[in-house]
This record gives C-alpha cells, sequence and structure tokens, in this order.
C-alpha cells in the first residue's frame, strides 16, 4: 500500500503492472506526457462498460492535448481482452488505450482505489473491488487531480476532459478557470498576477473586485 496519503501535489507512485497493451512500467508509461489513469470495480460491469466505450470515443481528443489514457480493472487481463470486445458492441467505442490487470488490487491499495463504503461491493471471495478513481497527472508525474466517485455511479468523460484543460490552460497562461467554465469562456486572472502585470499579459481583462478579474481568452489558446 501506499506509505503516504496520495494528496495534490504528490508524486504518482510508480508500478510494473501487465496490461492489455503488455508489460508497463508507471513512470516510463507516462514519460513527457499528461496521463488519466482511472479505476473500474470489475469486468463485463454495466456502468463500467458505458464508461469506457465514452473515453475511447473520446481518446483523440485526449491525444490532441498530449493525455495518454490508461485504465485498470479488478480482473485480469485475458478478461480484459474479452470485455473489450464487448465494449465495441456495446458502444461503439474502440479501446486501444491499455487496461491494467489488477486482480489482485495490488495498484488499486497503492493508490487507495479501494471501496470502503459500501459493503456489497466485493468479488466472491468477498474482497473489497475499486472505487471509480480519476488521476489527472502531469509530465513532471505530480498528482494535479483527484475523483473519486462510488461504484453505482458513472463518471464525465467531457468533465475529464474540461479538467485537462483548465490545468494546462492555466499552468500555461497565469489563469484560474470559473465555475462551469468550458473552452472560450471568459477566465480568471490568478491571483498572483498584479495589475500591471495583467495590464501587459491581458489587455482585456477587467476588475469586478479586486480580488476578482477576468479576462477573455480564446479556444485557440487553451490547452498545453
Amino acid at each position: 500500500m501506499s506509505s503516504t496519503p496520495l494528496r495534490l501535489g504528490s508524486v504518482a507512485p510508480n508500478f510494473d503492472a501487465d496490461t492489455t497493451a503488455g508489460p508497463i512500467n508507471f513512470h516510463e508509461f507516462i514519460g513527457d506526457k499528461w496521463v488519466v489513469l482511472f479505476s473500474h470495480p470489475e469486468d463485463y460491469t454495466p456502468v463500467c462498460t458505458t464508461e469506457l466505450g465514452a473515453f475511447a470515443k473520446l481518446e483523440p481528443e485526449f491525444s490532441k492535448r498530449g493525455v495518454k489514457l490508461i485504465g485498470l480493472s479488478a480482473n485480469t487481463v485475458e478478461s480484459h481482452g474479452g470485455w473489450i470486445k464487448d465494449i465495441a458492441e456495446v458502444t461503439g467505442g474502440n479501446v486501444t488505450f491499455p487496461i491494467i490487470g489488477d486482480k489482485e488490487r495490488k495498484v488499486a491499495l497503492l493508490y487507495d482505489m479501494i471501496d470502503h463504503q459500501d459493503a456489497t461491493n466485493v468479488d466472491s471471495k468477498g474482497i473489497a473491488f475499486t472505487i471509480r478513481s480519476v488521476f489527472f497527472i502531469d509530465p513532471s508525474k505530480k498528482i494535479r487531480t483527484i475523483l473519486s466517485y462510488p461504484a453505482s455511479t458513472g463518471r464525465n468523460a467531457s468533465e475529464v476532459l474540461r479538467i485537462i484543460d483548465s490545468l494546462q490552460t492555466g499552468d500555461k497562461y497565469r489563469i484560474t478557470t470559473p465555475i462551469n467554465w468550458v473552452p472560450g469562456d471568459d477566465v480568471i486572472v490568478a491571483p498572483p498576477v498584479s495589475n500591471e502585470e495583467a495590464k501587459k499579459l491581458f489587455p482585456d481583462f477587467r476588475i469586478v473586485k479586486p480580488y476578482l478579474r477576468f479576462t477573455p481568452l480564446p479556444k485557440d489558446k487553451i490547452g498545453a
């Protein structure tokens, strides 16, 4: 298990694992890219099937942003292979990104993905399944965002993409993103940026309150 709690800014723990794309070392897999690691309770389950299909369809959008996807499910790589065929049949999404085989929950325990809330979310041996965790990891291998959903609730793949856009854009332009922001909406000038700097960086910025300053940011400037 991870010796310290995983928090925003923690280095993503490294591991070796078998995947549907062959064996990997996770840090080598990350390389110089952003990575979204997301977990699933079990193969051949209804919510997971819809999720993987959605991520597969959005993978080209993640690739445009320099982001690699990698899934995890508490089953074997061999089981994953058959499940991927079902996912394509049901959703039309062709999963080409790797899915980690984690039957023994080694990676799930390392990343604290285990379900402690729902006592019924267990396998035939009574071992707790993984919850629906999402880890956003940057090229320096630091965890930038963590999302956790119960097994009963499917994720929003578009929200995962939106968070990537927010993180990458914030890193590049010294801005933050307001509630319900989507690319093309106004952004917030980051608090450490003085008004004098803001005039140079964002000529069209406006002051709503001394602590709240908005500026337009065209869609073509969004991302890494």
